[in-house]
């Protein structure tokens, strides 16, 4: 499989030379990572070179670095059916500029673009419905961000005063609790509550 492989990772090479920043293979896949500006040529020769014939779109994800410049990896990954091997497309993007859509190669990759916008805020241009997919309307944010807040920074629910749903700032009703992350086999170095009579048996 790794001959295959990386044969395949030479054809692809002297295909894309322009396009292609690096590839490598790892436990049986094979990884391109590609100029984020020309992603349009790079799909339409995969899916379109008859040594490929990656025709079917399995999925495009998200993956965010908030340290990075570029935080964001675009992953896509291909299948060809005649041909029985799989690839990883990756890109990097910032939070300003836009990626084109490959809806126009693979139309199954309409909602999956606008999961990646919902959830981390990459857009996609000549996109023909980029609006959110996952999150309520009115959501503030992008849920799948490192930088996110757990808690979100809206709230929907109905409010029995008004007799209406109602978009509120989120307010904490608990302050957080403390966790120390012992393993539950080794028990707590502390007393725990309810367990004083407990403690004062062993005495």
């Amino acid at each position: 499989m790794s001959d295959i492989l990386s044969n395949l990772a030479d054809q692809i090479g002297e295909s894309l030379r322009d396009s292609l920043l690096t590839h490598s293979i790892a436990h049986g896949e094979l990884t391109l990572c590609v100029d984020a500006g020309k992603i349009l040529s790079v799909m339409r020769t995969l899916h379109d070179d008859p040594r490929f014939e990656l025709k079917l779109l399995i999925d495009i994800c998200g993956v965010d670095y908030p340290q990075r410049e570029k935080r964001f990896d675009i992953v896509y990954h291909l299948l060809s059916i005649s041909k029985n091997f799989r690839v990883r497309v990756k890109l990097q993007a910032d939070e300003a500029t836009a990626i084109a859509s490959i809806v126009s190669i693979f139309p199954a990759a309409n909602w999956f673009e606008r999961e990646v916008f919902d959830m981390y805020g990459v857009t996609f241009t000549d996109h023909p419905d980029l609006r959110r997919i996952l999150t309520d309307y009115g959501f503030t944010g992008h849920p799948l961000r490192k930088d996110f807040p757990l808690t979100g920074f809206v709230e929907v629910r109905y409010d029995d005063e008004v007799k209406r749903v109602v978009y509120a700032p989120v307010q904490l009703q608990q302050a957080f609790r403390d966790f120390d992350f012992m393993s539950p086999w080794e028990g707590a170095h502390y007393i725990l509550p309810g367990d004083e009579k407990a403690a004062e048996s062993k005495k």
